[in-house]
């Protein structure tokens, strides 16, 4: 099994070390005919989408990646067109978001960034999971995750769901398609502390495997 991580080698390293743990192939690429050779397309966290995707003007937005963005959207144009598995991790989660016409936040209010912002470490915080979702499977109705982020989903893209969110602001947690074999997270289960936090990310991964294999839609 062969995942695409669409991403800069540099930027990807926990994501390729978990993958390989799961016994599975990681390709770090940013040329999107690379997914033809693969099964899957991961989208890596990152930097701040560039807020003219989703018709704003920059009202907060940082670390942007202008040729980056241009090129995981036709990631995953690609693998939509192809229903190709495709999980988001973070700003990956909010690629997806905004491929399928969704908005971002682009600064959260000082409380709820002060919950989920990255400083000097991933915060950590609970959330709640909707209880027919696929992660109500994996986790049960809550559980604890990490964050390392500024910004949050806004209007929802085309076709998706809400699964989980943070309880104390609404903050959107993790998404899935309704007909697509699509998921996302906005936390890191790539690297969560599981001694820390009882959260044990490579469900992520084993769910995704599951249905990446079956060919079917998240549910």
């Amino acid at each position: 099994m062969r995942f695409a991580i669409f991403g800069k080698p540099t930027e990807t390293v926990n994501y390729v070390r978990w993958i390989t743990a799961f016994g599975a192939i990681p390709e770090v690429t940013r040329n999107p005919e690379d997914l033809a050779a693969c099964d899957a397309l991961l989208l890596p966290g990152g930097g701040d989408i560039t807020p003219a995707f989703f018709g704003e003007q920059n009202h907060g937005s940082r670390n942007i990646d202008t040729r980056l963005d241009i090129l995981q959207f036709q990631a995953l144009d690609l693998a939509l067109e192809r229903n190709m598995p495709v999980l988001g991790i973070c700003k990956g989660m909010q690629v997806i978001n905004v491929g399928l016409g969704g908005s971002i936040i682009q600064d959260l209010d000082p409380y709820a960034r002060k919950r989920h912002a990255y400083e000097n470490g991933d915060r950590h915080h609970a959330s709640a999971i909707r209880k027919d979702s696929w992660l109500y499977r994996l986790y049960g109705c809550k559980t604890i995750v990490n964050s390392a982020h500024h910004q949050a989903l806004g209007r929802l893209g085309r076709g998706l769901d809400v699964v989980q969110v943070c309880p104390a602001d609404g903050c959107v947690e993790a998404i899935s398609h309704e007909t697509l074999p699509v998921i996302g997270v906005q936390w890191h289960p790539e690297r969560i502390n599981g001694e820390k936090t009882g959260t044990d990310g490579s469900k992520i991964l084993s769910y995704f495997s599951e249905f990446l294999l079956s060919g079917r839609r998240p549910g």
